[in-house]
């Protein structure tokens, strides 16, 4: 699996708290090694997000990304359920 981060992502990437960052990046490593791992609660989104689909970290933060090929996934959006569903 490759992955992709859209600029927007990398930029809230840095406005995570340290210990959030480290729980994704161990997240980001188990999904680039089995993305569909039942930890990762990795599943489809509707609606506004209709296209994209979401990892779980850390409780209640989600990663949002579009998957590009079966190979690719571009990371787009990160943050707490209540912050990406506005």
């Amino acid at each position: 699996m490759i992955i992709e981060l859209h600029k927007n992502f990398a930029k809230q990437i840095t406005k995570l708290k340290p210990a959030q960052q480290k729980r994704l990046q161990k997240t980001l490593h188990l999904f680039l090694n089995e993305p569909n791992h039942p930890e990762l609660y990795n599943h489809p989104l509707s609606g506004e997000w209709k296209g994209h689909r979401s990892i779980t970290f850390a409780g209640n933060w989600r990663a949002h990304y579009i998957p590009i090929d079966e190979n690719t996934a571009l990371f787009v959006a990160v943050g707490t359920h209540s912050q990406l569903y506005k």
